[in-house]
């Protein structure tokens, strides 16, 4: 949630009053907006794990973004340390670890932006990516979530059907790169391209995290859709991401938040 400011008017030659007392004694107080959480960078280094995780300043001007991100690293920072209590006496495996660094991507009047990106690593071949995308409203003092945006669930076949045809003309070109040999070219585009078309199925949990495109007079242009490793592709071609114009989208965003896109 944003903080927004509110900005007191007094009449020209007013006086200020002071306040007046309850009208009984149990009359209970006004109630005040929830105070931002403390977000301090944390660094824990034990002889089984070691947490790093780092926020942006800018988001303590935001309450309810504040208490989201520090809600998404205690919950991480949890399941760490209930992997760490679930290890085998006497273990010898590498140490446990958990990292995770919010960065602001945007900040802006209507809009507040925040990335977090990390892994936690529990054992095996290498750690599990950590990826959340958190848009905030300064002046609804609220998340702007997928569904909130697109709020029609048949809405979601033309942006996905635009999301998949650029992952799969990214796919091709990135295999026509490696200059594969027909077969294996082949079975890599049938393999990765299985994963892109069941990770961009027309639901709005698999374009849940996003981020702004915006123009040089903050109105959005387009969202950039994030795709964790696995979701559109092996752990090996990292997190992708994909850019829907604001052309494509405006048809399908509630009326809402429509005023947040470039007119077009």
């Amino acid at each position: 949630m944003v903080v927004a400011c509110a900005v007191g008017c007094r009449r020209e030659g007013a006086q200020p009053q002071p306040a007046a007392p309850d009208a009984s004694p149990g009359a209970p107080s006004a109630i005040k907006p929830p105070p931002a959480p403390l977000l301090e960078d944390v660094v824990e280094t034990t002889p089984t794990y070691v947490i790093g995780i780092s926020y942006p300043p800018s988001a303590a001007k935001y309450p309810g973004l504040a208490a989201e991100l520090k809600r998404y690293a205690q919950a991480a920072r949890a399941d760490l340390l209930q992997a760490v209590q679930a290890r085998p006496a006497g273990s010898d495996a590498a140490l446990y670890d958990l990292s995770i660094s919010f960065t602001e991507l945007l900040d802006t009047p209507a809009l507040v932006a925040v990335a977090g990106d990390g892994s936690s690593y529990t054992g095996g071949a290498h750690g599990a990516p950590l990826i959340a995308r958190f848009v905030w409203l300064p002046q609804q003092g609220k998340l702007l979530t997928a569904t909130d945006l697109v709020p029609q669930a048949r809405s979601w076949d033309a942006i996905s059907a635009n999301v998949r045809e650029q992952l799969h003309t990214a796919l091709s070109q990135r295999v026509d790169a490696d200059a594969l040999a027909p077969a294996e070219r082949a079975e890599v585009v049938k393999n990765a391209g299985q994963m892109i078309d069941e990770g961009t199925q027309p639901d709005p949990k698999n374009f849940a995290m996003f981020e702004p495109v915006v123009t040089a007079a903050g109105k959005l242009r387009a969202l950039r859709f994030v795709f964790a490793p696995y979701q559109v592709g092996p752990y090996s071609d990292g997190t992708q991401t994909v850019e829907v114009p604001a052309a494509v989208l405006l048809p399908h965003v509630a009326p809402a938040y429509r005023g947040l896109f470039e007119a077009g």
